[in-house]
């Protein structure tokens, strides 16, 4: 079941914790809340400047401040969070992941202050942590490892050589790394060194150790990962398998529970080499072995993450276990609620990232605060984990996720119609969210028909892509009814609803006027006349066409007619953006205000501006070359991740006005370009 069954078996009450600090924000700290308040167990949650008054810190029982915003001076400041822990009184301290998850020096700096540090040791951290000394410790534990380079010497060319030798495709990863950051796939040696610099920066900025490794990159490869789970009286087991080959630049989009297509010789076979790898460090707590598997059924050791994963609530679905439950019982000392043997697969859960990001622009994070945000209500068959409510903001400091949403069927097939509802469902106003194209991506034949790999998104880019323009006119008749019905009930005043005098009907003797409106969707706009009252409008577009339309606003939305279709569509307005949300995902519409607008001071359209704040990290060209559209004109580092910012049209560079290095806010005018 989605929300995740309590533990069963044995259990030592006594050894309980009382209190626990959560070292860690967002979801995935309102979870562990929430776990410890179904254990009766108390809650201290930390925050900074930026998450004063954050989801994590309402919910929790107690909440101590511990810096300013950048996670820098707060969330990876061990000695802040072992100073709350201490002043109130907590007697251990889940990490969550991310930040100090995988951190062995405040894993041992909480061993040495009394303090439980509710993850695998010290030691097991180290060992794992280092990408290229796992290698050599799983090769003498007999787990599968992928060909490459994994030693110490850094030096571009003889790295290159490596990578020549290996042969291409290969992969550079960053040794200290993890959720895609530091890697490049690079596909001939004349792209090696540029790739390797730009890995080494990202790696350095995101995990303070430029250190990477060189691999053989597996052609149509899927991301397989295995969860154990290990406890202090010597046992391991594993929770089976997720698949998590969709990916965007490394980083995962879409996971579900079981692997498709996974057979259960290969998952013994995948399990057995993950529990020997857990074994191999006296693993203790829960953590993933992660895999590359081949087309031809070989699979390789990747890395092993010393932490519970984003994806873990899969695997909860398809176990019936709570695996936050199951940690803080191996951090009590407890043995393992369940023996392998216990443990069985049952149905399939997939789970989708919601995040503040512009899929059009290159999947841009994108900030601001949450005016209006709905999510799928939780069932049988659909969980939502969310670290935010409506009214929070989402922050340049951390990582964009909104929600994770979570959903449990019988099959695949079943699970999957779930998660196209649950994110048909999704209503967010204030950021831009990947909803839609996370729609688009579970409904495109790669997807829906299992023909799993991490290019699955590359090869699906036309099913992808957005349409430019919608020339339905249905919508459009539907969107300028909706907008004048949002500017009628923006204006009644609800102690004398049916005063004549707040009509904004546009009435006159003799008959009907048109309300005359501009509205701009996906790049297009277009004139539209809306006529009539009540329940019976006249709809005229500017290509000359009248649609007749019945019904109107209520209570739960716009509900009309139009020709022999129904079309009904949650309305919300933020200023001149009108959001219709309904069974195809949502439609965002501008309505122009030709007054107000021709008194705004014109943005110059000739320069490109900061999509968000960041740190310019490269110019790409010198002033006055001529470009096309599309080519790269800098770097801007924004949430520990490099994006390039391209030229929006052909023409010439003219200048830039930030240098390497410069910090830039939303909106900063970064280079002047003239189009053709």
């Amino acid at each position: 079941m989605p929300q995740g069954a309590a533990a069963t078996g044995p259990r030592n009450e006594t050894t309980m914790f009382t209190k626990i600090l959560i070292a860690n924000r967002g979801e995935i700290a309102c979870r562990v809340i929430a776990t410890c308040q179904r254990l009766g167990i108390a809650t201290v949650a930390v925050y900074s400047d930026a998450d004063r008054n954050a989801r994590h810190v309402r919910m929790a029982d107690e909440a101590i401040a511990i810096g300013p915003a950048p996670a820098r001076e707060s969330y990876l400041r061990g000695d802040a969070i072992l100073d709350a822990a201490r002043r109130t009184g907590a007697q251990a301290i889940h990490p969550g992941y991310g930040f100090l998850s995988e951190n062995a020096d405040f894993a041992q700096a909480c061993a040495e202050a009394g303090i439980v540090f509710i993850g695998p040791s010290a030691a097991a951290i180290r060992a794992m942590g280092d990408k290229s000394a796992a290698k050599a410790l799983m090769q003498q534990a007999g787990v599968p490892l992928t060909p490459g380079y994994h030693g110490d010497d850094q030096a571009p060319e003889f790295l290159r050589g490596q990578a020549d030798g290996i042969g291409y495709p290969v992969l550079i990863k960053a040794s200290a790394g993890g959720g895609g950051k530091g890697m490049r796939r690079v596909d001939n040696s004349a792209a090696f060194v540029e790739s390797l610099a730009s890995c080494q920066r990202e790696a350095q900025s995101a995990f303070g150790n430029a250190h990477v490794l060189v691999e053989k990159y597996v052609e149509r490869p899927r991301h397989i990962e295995i969860q154990v789970f290990g406890d202090s009286h010597g046992n391991v087991v594993y929770l089976f398998e997720r698949d998590c080959s969709v990916q965007r630049r490394h980083q995962k989009v879409l996971e579900e529970a079981p692997a498709p297509g996974m057979t259960a010789e290969r998952r013994a076979a995948m399990g057995q080499a993950a529990v020997d790898a857990a074994r191999a460090v006296n693993y203790v707590g829960a953590g993933t072995v992660e895999f590359i598997a081949g087309p031809d059924g070989d699979f390789y050791f990747m890395e092993m993450n010393t932490r519970l994963q984003v994806e873990h609530p899969v695997t909860e679905c398809i176990t019936g276990t709570d695996l936050v439950e199951w940690q803080l019982r191996v951090a009590s000392g407890e043995p393992l609620p369940l023996r392998q043997d216990q443990l069985q697969i049952r149905g399939h859960a997939l789970e989708a990232r919601l995040y503040a990001e512009d899929a059009d622009r290159g999947f841009l994070p994108s900030t601001g605060t949450l005016r209006h945000l709905r999510l799928p209500a939780g069932s049988a068959h659909v969980r939502v984990d969310a670290g935010v409510e409506q009214g929070d903001a989402i922050t340049p400091f951390y990582d964009p996720m909104i929600a994770k949403l979570i959903v449990w069927d019988v099959d695949r097939d079943a699970a999957l119609r779930r998660m196209q509802q649950a994110l048909a469902e999704c209503e967010v106003v204030g950021v831009t969210t990947n909803a839609a194209f996370l729609r688009r991506l579970v409904m495109t034949g790669s997807f829906a028909q299992a023909r799993l790999d991490t290019a699955l998104i590359e090869r699906e880019q036309a099913a992808l892509a957005p349409n430019e323009g919608d020339s339905d006119p249905a919508l459009w008749a539907l969107a300028g009814l909706a907008a004048v019905a949002s500017s009628e009930a923006a204006s009644v005043d609800p102690r004398d609803r049916h005063s004549p005098w707040q009509a904004q009907d546009g009435w006159r003797l003799g008959a009907p006027a048109a309300r005359r409106l501009t509205l701009e969707h996906r790049g297009t706009q277009r004139v539209i006349g809306v006529t009539g009252q009540h329940t019976a409008w006249s709809v005229q577009l500017d290509d000359g066409a009248a649609l007749p339309v019945h019904g109107g606003l209520e209570a739960d939305g716009l509900r009309v007619q139009i020709g022999d279709r129904l079309h009904r569509a949650r309305l919300v307005r933020d200023g001149n953006e009108l959001y219709l949300f309904g069974g195809d995902g949502v439609q965002r519409f501008t309505v122009h205000d030709p007054v107000s607008e021709a008194d705004q001071a014109v943005v110059d359209a000739g320069s490109l501006l900061a999509p968000m704040p960041g740190r310019i990290v490269a110019t790409s060209v010198a002033p006055g070359t001529r470009v096309a559209r599309g080519a790269p004109l800098l770097v801007l580092e924004a949430m520990k991740m490099e994006h390039t910012l391209q030229a929006p049209a052909d023409g010439v560079v003219q200048g830039y006005r930030v240098k390497a290095g410069d910090q830039v806010g939303d909106g900063a005018v970064l280079v002047d370009f003239e189009a053709d």
